[in-house]
């Protein structure tokens, strides 16, 4: 896929993004450890005449991490980067930590979000100090050791692809391997490889870390264009009161459990049956 990857500047401060395609814009506010390189979902859209805008969130990518100061002034500057765009509507897709900034966006500026979908989202307060995940996270993703984190991830994933996927699995599904060996897809090893080799922390994931407590119900009660929540079933990062609260909360929300492996919802076998989900969402409710 063809990638454009520029920068946009304002009072002193970097915001990164990437297009592809051309089509109906999606705006996508990518997932944990990512930035504006994001792949996954991206092929399905694209053959279906999408084009696809992905800023790197703050702290993310070459983006400044003073952009994620909260996150009203973080969803400030993605406004002013459609802006730029000359942009007037978007589909807004919000990805894992990506929610909070998916969520706020179409609160806080309903003119410019035709639809939203959360896929894996965090919807409410993730990752407290009770979770053993958060500790291991403050030592292995902290902004001056992160780069080093995945430097080895990333050396060790190419010798050992498999190994390393058997050692991750556990933190996107709540299966065992033997419970999930049917929906495993033959390329999932080769893709987590390629995910491990293109991520990143920056000050990005911490910033997520403090922008989830910002978040708050009347966030989603304000949210006033079609919804669709998409969340795995077996899901082992985001657990699924997320979607259950996203889904209570948002007035035109419609909840789809997709019976995928985990988190991860563009691998598997049923990968196909959630871009077909999406596509069709997507095509009921046309960019004007």
């Amino acid at each position: 896929m063809e990638r454009r990857i520029e920068k946009f500047f304002s009072n002193g401060l970097t915001l990164e993004y990437s297009i592809i395609g051309e089509g109906e814009p999606i705006f996508v506010m990518h997932g944990g450890h990512s930035n504006c390189r994001e792949e996954f979902g991206y092929k399905a859209l694209l053959e279906n005449g999408f084009s696809i805008i992905t800023p790197s969130r703050a702290g993310y990518g070459d983006t400044s991490k003073e952009i994620g100061k909260s996150l009203s002034a973080a969803c400030d500057y993605y406004m002013k980067l459609l802006n730029h765009l000359n942009i007037k509507k978007v589909h807004l897709l919000a990805i894992s930590a990506g929610g909070p900034s998916g969520i706020y966006f179409a609160s806080k500026y309903p003119e410019l979000v035709c639809s939203l979908i959360l896929q894996s989202a965090v919807t409410k307060e993730w990752l407290t100090t009770k979770d053993k995940e958060l500790k291991a996270a403050k030592v292995l993703f902290r902004p001056k050791t992160e780069k080093y984190t995945w430097k080895l991830i990333s050396i060790m994933n190419n010798l050992f692809p498999r190994f390393i996927f058997n050692q991750m699995f556990p933190t996107f599904s709540k299966l065992s391997q033997d419970q999930a060996k049917e929906m495993l897809g033959k390329e999932d090893v080769e893709e987590i490889r390629k995910m491990n080799n293109r991520q990143r922390s920056g000050d990005g994931f911490f910033i997520d870390l403090a922008q989830i407590n910002e978040l708050t119900i009347e966030n989603l009660q304000d949210i006033s264009c079609p919804t669709l929540i998409m969340h795995s079933k077996h899901d082992g990062s985001v657990p699924l009161e997320h979607p259950y609260l996203a889904h209570k909360k948002v007035p035109t929300s419609e909840l789809c459990l997709l019976d995928t492996w985990g988190h991860l919802i563009w691998l598997g076998k049923s990968s196909k049956e959630t871009d077909e989900i999406l596509i069709r969402f997507l095509k009921a409710h046309t960019v004007l």
